[in-house]
């Protein structure tokens, strides 16, 4: 057995033996559905008459799935090097791309589900989702903000050293990340200058490919322009995620 396929069934064990872990992961993103989606059942967005569903929906998706990639990846590789199994790992002739592909091949299942689950949900009669005619656009832009957020949280694993430190700079950037976005709020209702700032933000690009592709709110166009800027971030993070890994905390 190769080194990235022992460590990807390793992954897999460890990550479905955790109960509480997979339980919330899905749950987390389908809990601000149900709350936003009840809340705001029936009423519209804005002068088009878009229910508000087709908006909050891609917003919740796209930041549920990046959450997930950014906290699984950052929590393990903290783990790993904090009880020396990096420094034990590195010890052999595995490769670092094993031990970064393992973790994003995991990254990419669960991500994928998450979006499955996700969508039948919201496509219930309590929430009424209707799917455009462009929603299989929507993959390339799922692995190419899973690519992205797994690279951040490679970085946030490389330098934190316990779980306080992952839990605090993980939500220090996905939290106000959500919110500048526009994956709870409408971008248009927001002052000129945070629009602007968004396009900083990867995010804002998973949130507006993922409605695009989802809703129809857009089109190719939008779509092709979402995995254009998501495949910057993936790159330049994924950079410095290369430069910033350790493989112990005593170098």
């Amino acid at each position: 057995m190769s080194a990235y396929a022992a460590l990807s069934a390793a992954g897999y064990r460890a990550y479905t033996r955790d109960k509480t872990t997979l339980f919330f992961t899905f749950a987390f993103p389908l809990l601000f559905l149900v709350v936003f989606g009840l809340i705001f059942s029936g009423q519209e967005v804005d002068e088009t008459g878009r229910p508000y569903i087709s908006y909050i929906a891609p917003g919740v998706l796209s930041w549920g799935v990046a959450n997930a990639a950014v906290f699984g990846v950052a929590f393990v590789l903290m783990q790993w090097r904090r009880d020396d199994l990096l420094r034990l790992i590195r010890m052999t002739p595995t490769r670092l791309s094993a031990v970064i592909g393992s973790r994003y091949g995991l990254a990419l299942v669960i991500g994928l589900v998450q979006a499955a689950v996700f969508v039948l949900t919201a496509l219930l009669p309590p929430f009424g989702l209707e799917l455009s005619g462009d929603w299989p656009l929507a993959l390339p832009v799922l692995l190419l903000g899973i690519t992205a957020f797994l690279a951040i949280g490679v970085v946030i694993g490389s330098f934190t050293r316990t779980p306080e430190a992952v839990a605090a700079v993980a939500n220090c950037v996905m939290v106000p990340m959500a919110f500048l976005s526009g994956s709870f709020y409408p971008l248009d209702a927001m002052p000129s200058w945070l629009q602007t700032l968004s396009w900083a933000l990867p995010l804002r690009y998973f949130n507006d490919g993922v409605s695009a592709a989802v809703t129809g709110d857009g089109g190719a166009t939008d779509v092709l322009a979402a995995c254009g800027g998501l495949a910057a971030f993936a790159l330049v993070f994924g950079l410095l995620g290369l430069r910033t890994f350790r493989w112990s905390d005593r170098t």
